[in-house]
């Protein structure tokens, strides 16, 4: 159905752009249908076998490393990890009765004040600005949960990998191997997925040639609500509640009962098994083991079944956990507090963020929809 509109004839309306292609990527593919997802072309599957910092070179760079432009790039992204007094001093002061990503908000903001390059929108200086947000967004994020409970920041361990020295910087410790390999994971998992709702508004903030801090806080504002990136705070809090996978039957059926929203089930685009979900719930149970305690593990599996078997009872057909559950099952296994898991989430997505504000800059359109008047 079209309508007529100012003397021009416009498409029906598609709530929430359903179906519509808004542009054109060479950074991710995603085939919904076949629970398939590519970063430049290459499978998830064997992407999540490599290191974050590979991962962030790729979808920045749009090509592979070499090996020496993997140390080179990784040198830089650890060189310049480190956040001065005066950030810190402005992280103590916003910390106060203020939600986690707000506050990691107002920190890229201050970044964004002090970097020498900020008026400059060249590539060069996009890219420089870029390697220094995803080296200190971990260090920031790590370091306003410490000020906040009262401790001193750690400062970043330059012998330690990208997910691991996170892990060093929030818990004052070393992570274990099969720690620092689910939190790499993690990262590269999250780093990237087409037009999901941060990425787009990050896009539409870089149509207007907003620099590009901007444009990241536009994305980082979007990836805060609790049907975006906030959902694996949800699934965290939800596992609490279950607490043993006995009651994993009874807790669905009630909230089904109450149509209420079981978090990190279901997904716009995928009609099949989420492929980063299948990574990550292996991850889960490796991490489990590890930590002798299987209990948030089962409580997910549980939770899985009974979802699962509702679904296909009920609607006919089944519904399967997204990329926040058992990503959450392993932020718990890990010790990240439930009111960081969206700025953590955010770690891995700024690399992704970033490719896309270079893709819009290289041929530009201002993103601008039309609507409806009812």
């Amino acid at each position: 159905m079209h309508f007529f509109a100012g003397g021009s004839y416009l498409q029906e309306t598609k709530k929430g752009l359903e179906g519509i292609v808004a542009l054109d990527t060479s950074i991710s593919f995603i085939d919904g249908m076949q629970g398939i997802l590519k970063y430049r072309g290459i499978d998830i599957e064997h992407l999540a076998e490599m290191s974050y910092e590979t991962i962030s070179y790729l979808l920045i760079n749009g090509i592979l490393p070499g090996e020496q432009e993997l140390a080179a790039y990784s040198n830089r992204l650890k060189s310049e990890r480190r956040i001065n007094g005066e950030m810190i001093d402005i992280m103590r002061v916003c910390n106060y009765g203020t939600e986690a990503l707000d506050s990691l908000r107002t920190a890229i903001s201050c970044t964004a004040h002090m970097d020498h390059e900020n008026d400059n929108n060249s590539l060069d200086a996009n890219k420089n600005k870029a390697v220094r947000l995803i080296a200190k967004l971990p260090t920031m994020i790590a370091a306003l949960y410490r000020c906040k409970s009262g401790d001193f920041p750690f400062q970043p361990d330059e012998t330690l990998s990208h997910g691991a020295n996170f892990l060093y910087m929030l818990r004052g410790e070393a992570p274990s191997a099969i720690e620092a390999e689910a939190i790499e994971k993690d990262f590269i998992l999250s780093a990237e997925h087409e037009l999901n709702p941060s990425t787009f508004a990050l896009r539409i903030a870089a149509s207007t040639l907003a620099d590009v801090y901007s444009a990241i806080i536009t994305g980082l504002c979007t990836l805060k609500g609790p049907l975006h990136g906030g959902a694996r705070r949800g699934v965290m809090e939800m596992l609490d509640e279950v607490a043993v996978p006995e009651n994993a039957n009874n807790y669905v059926l009630y909230k089904l009962s109450r149509k209420e929203k079981i978090m990190g089930f279901g997904h716009r685009v995928y009609r099949t098994y989420d492929p980063r979900s299948r990574i990550f719930k292996d991850m889960a149970k490796r991490v489990a083991k590890e930590n002798g305690d299987p209990t948030w593990y089962e409580v997910a599996e549980s939770l899985e079944h009974v979802m699962y078997r509702e679904f296909l009872d009920v609607r006919g057909r089944p519904i399967y956990p997204n990329v926040d559950f058992y990503s959450a099952v392993i932020y718990k296994y890990l010790r990240i507090p439930p009111e960081l898991a969206t700025s953590v989430f955010a770690i891995g997505r700024v690399s992704g963020w970033t490719a896309h504000c270079f893709e819009q800059y290289a041929d530009n359109r201002v993103i601008r929809p039309r609507a409806h008047y009812i």
